[in-house]
This record gives C-alpha cells, sequence and structure tokens, in this order.
C-alpha cells in the first residue's frame, strides 16, 4: 500500500514552499493536482518532472478509484491545491476519507 501525502503549496511566492514540501513532491509516483496548469508552474519552479493528475469536482469520483488503485498498487501520491493546504475548500476530500 502506497502513501498519500497532503502537501501545502506557497500562496503567493513560489520560494514559500518547505523543504519537506519539496522533497515529497520529488519522491512521489504523481501528483494529483486541483489545476494542472497552477501545479505545473510551481513543479517547473523546482525543476520536477513528475506526472501530475487532475482532480477537480467534475472529476472527483473517478480520479478517487484511480487513486486508490495506485495507493493500493504501492505508488506514493501527493494530493496538492491550487494554494495552501489541500481540503480547505478544495477536491480531494473524498480519497482522504477513504
Amino acid at each position: 500500500m502506497g502513501t498519500l501525502y497532503l502537501v501545502a503549496t506557497p500562496i503567493g511566492n513560489l520560494e514559500d514552499i518547505s523543504r519537506r514540501a519539496a522533497r515529497v513532491l520529488s519522491e512521489v509516483t504523481r501528483v494529483l493536482a486541483e489545476d494542472t496548469r497552477r501545479t505545473v508552474v510551481l513543479m517547473d519552479h523546482l525543476g520536477l518532472r513528475v506526472p501530475l493528475v487532475s482532480l477537480h469536482e467534475h472529476n472527483e469520483a473517478a480520479r478517487t478509484d484511480k487513486a486508490l488503485a495506485w495507493l493500493g498498487a504501492g505508488e506514493d501520491l501527493a494530493l496538492v491545491s491550487d494554494a495552501g493546504t489541500p481540503l480547505i475548500s478544495d477536491p480531494g476530500e473524498r480519497l482522504v476519507r477513504v
């Protein structure tokens, strides 16, 4: 069974990301992102090329099932929001509750 990491992202300045958050993002197999267009900016800033998977209100049910399958296969995943800590008015609650 893999691990799901909830990773807080900077609200403003990309330099505000913690070293631990950057390390986790570099070590996971995939990053589940509310808006991949915004997350790719952060990943580019960090020089990371980890696959991004969209997870938003319109695909949350299907993506949750897929994420559970990845976790069950032993993959480590990160869940990020557009800015700040995931699950504060963001998709992903369904996945975390499981």
